[in-house]
């Protein structure tokens, strides 16, 4: 199927909200893994978002060149040619983008779509992040409402973040402390600044402890009621039932998290959850077993010529490209989108 388009995303989300199960963003930088990525959706019979940060389409462009735009261009223009061999739908995103790389990175990109969209065609991307955790909560909304009316009249969603996840992510670090949590007067601030969708669609990462990286269980506190007390708050504020969802949540920094967390997150209107940091390792932990158990063909030891077969690039990438697949599986099946595809 080719790269999902507004109406298809739309329904994704919508389908994954109704249905209690989120479907796992997979950051990549290269094609080969975004080439792990929607194979790992197809063999778990997903529908899913791939992403790409800043510092993933810097590399992206090559290190001669180091310009976002350009690396997220070419990604993306590659997922639209390799994913229409696949029978699921995959969505493409921009992950994290503070205020300082707004206008090298998600502006440029916005505008790509919008001219897209003005001649007849899908945007390039079906969402955007716009991570402004960093300021104030005020400038944080006041820029969201810039940029969402952006994204809505180019088709794209975009995704805010009110509190801060912590650890490092892309040169990007953050305190472990109160502020992983956010508080339920933000919840209803973002209701006044962007409201309930008829200003645009957004996606809202909230923080309930959330960390960037890898931590050992017990390092940071996961509290996913933080989610439904926000929901309850802002129901309550827009007159709908106890029950009601009126955000749709994404989960950062979700490596290392206990089953029965991810779940009651998913319970709570959680629709996206970010994977890097596992699939990272899925993707180098293969190339590193290749390269010890062939490392005399590899390298020209004691002037011999190596292995020519071993060294080949695609003798490890082949097994790192399985290897990352198969946590992409992982992660469709703990979030509960496999077998969900539309």
């Amino acid at each position: 199927m080719p790269i999902a388009t507004p109406e298809v995303y739309a329904e994704m989300l919508d389908r994954a909200k109704a249905n209690e199960f989120a479907y796992p963003a997979i950051n990549v930088t290269s094609s080969e893994t975004l080439n792990a990525a929607i194979r790992g959706f197809a063999e778990a019979e997903s529908d899913g978002i791939i992403q790409f940060s800043t510092g993933g389409s810097e590399f992206a462009s090559g290190q001669k060149v180091k310009d976002m735009v350009v690396g997220a261009s070419a990604l993306a223009e590659f997922a639209h040619v390799v994913a229409a061999k696949y029978d699921v739908n995959v969505a493409l995103h921009t992950d994290h983008c503070p205020k300082d790389k707004l206008d090298g990175f998600v502006r440029p990109l916005i505008e790509i779509s919008a001219e897209r969209v003005k001649n007849g065609q899908n945007p390039l991307f079906q969402s955007h992040m716009w991570d402004g955790s960093a300021i104030d909560l005020e400038e944080n909304l006041e820029i969201a409402q810039e940029l969402l009316a952006k994204t809505a009249a180019a088709k794209i969603i975009l995704e805010v973040e009110i509190g801060v996840v912590g650890g490092e992510e892309d040169g990007v670090a953050n305190d472990i402390n109160d502020k992983l949590y956010t508080a339920e007067g933000d919840f209803l601030k973002t209701i006044d600044a962007l409201g309930a969708g008829e200003k645009g669609r957004y996606l809202l990462a909230a923080t309930f402890g959330n960390v960037h990286g890898v931590y050992k269980p017990g390092n940071v506190k996961l509290r996913p009621d933080v989610l439904k007390g926000g929901q309850a708050a802002a129901a309550k504020k827009l007159g709908l039932a106890d029950d009601a969802k009126p955000f749709e949540l994404v989960f950062h920094g979700g490596s290392g998290s206990a089953p029965e967390e991810i779940l009651a997150a998913l319970s709570y209107g959680v629709v996206k959850m970010n994977v890097d940091t596992d699939t990272q390792y899925a993707f180098t932990r293969p190339i590193a077993e290749h390269f010890f158990k062939n490392y005399d063909g590899v390298l020209k030891i004691d002037g011999e010529v190596g292995n020519k077969k071993v060294y080949d690039p695609r003798s490890y990438l082949k097994a790192a490209e399985t290897g990352m697949a198969a946590r992409v599986v992982e992660a469709a099946q703990n979030l509960k989108s496999a077998g969900q595809k539309l």
